[in-house]
């Protein structure tokens, strides 16, 4: 294989990757901007997502984008009942609510340790087969990833531009108290943010299910990189985590393939490191100063 069509595939993998960091950092920011905590708990609500995936294809035999959608479903519905009751105390109390999210990733975690152990789950593969496109090799699987993450981020778009609520949302990440003061009912936008937030990380756990194994701790990782992805994004700003998302994506993929992966896990702690010291805010973060 020639260093174009290396660099080419690496591209394409690290676009697919960007894709699914996109999915966990939207979430990720969309519950800071309107609660402004850091959700502890955003990764194991990727776990959720992708036992949920396991359990309707794999015991259930659902299609995949059944289960896709059901896995979505169910973590809005989990995630508007823990706004509601665990988080809803400390909505003005930053410090204890991220403190609640710790307490909430142990507690889920803990809960499939318990009903499905330690040992990683395998799901079947979605589809067979891959496609050549000017010698890169795409296989079925990750055109699925792609196809449902890209409609997923459209629909995501026309529900935070173009619909009533959508709107709203978006006024309260820019500012609650504006927000309030225009009459948005901002104690119904909370619980709604914070299950589309936490939605969307099952949606990134349900897709990645059938690419790699499932178990109670699949859900570090992925935590990993959206504190990565928004602080170089910048915190709050779905733009720069969308920007952020693809390039770390693509810096990855290419890093993993022309010289090493350990080079490329210690590349995203240099990435940080360099954008905290030259622009703290991130690429589209503001000062509050």
């Amino acid at each position: 294989m020639t260093t174009s069509t290396l660099l080419a595939q690496a591209l394409v993998n690290g676009l697919i990757i960007g894709l699914l960091y996109l999915l966990m950092a939207v979430g990720f920011t969309l519950v800071f901007g309107v609660m402004r905590i850091v959700n502890f708990a955003h990764g194991e609500f990727y776990m959720l997502g992708a036992f949920a995936a396991y359990i309707l294809v794999s015991q259930y035999e659902l299609p995949f984008i059944a289960a896709v959608g059901l896995a979505f479903l169910f973590a809005v519905a989990v995630g508007w009942v823990v706004e509601e009751v665990v988080l809803k105390p400390f909505r003005h109390d930053e410090l204890n609510g991220m403190i609640a999210t710790i307490g909430l990733a142990m507690i889920l975690q803990a809960g499939a340790l318990i009903l499905y152990g330690p040992d990683s789950q395998f799901m079947p593969s979605v589809a067979e087969g891959a496609i050549m496109l000017g010698g890169v090799t795409v296989p079925m699987s990750r055109l699925y990833v792609v196809g449902f993450s890209l409609a997923v981020l459209l629909v995501l778009y026309l529900f935070l531009g173009h619909t009533r609520n959508g709107r709203a949302l978006r006024a309260v990440v820019q500012d609650t108290e504006i927000a309030a003061a225009q009459g948005i009912r901002t104690r119904i936008m909370y619980p709604l943010g914070f299950g589309i937030g936490v939605g969307l990380a099952a949606v990134a756990g349900a897709l990645m299910a059938p690419l790699f194994s499932v178990s109670p701790f699949v859900g570090a990782t992925p935590l990993l990189k959206a504190f990565v992805v928004v602080i170089l994004g910048g915190l709050g700003s779905i733009p720069g985590a969308a920007l952020a998302s693809l390039l770390l994506g693509l810096a990855e993929s290419v890093t993993s393939t022309f010289i090493s992966n350990s080079i490329a896990e210690i590349l995203i702690f240099v990435l940080v490191m360099a954008m905290l010291i030259v622009r703290p805010t991130g690429l589209f973060g503001r000062s509050e100063a």
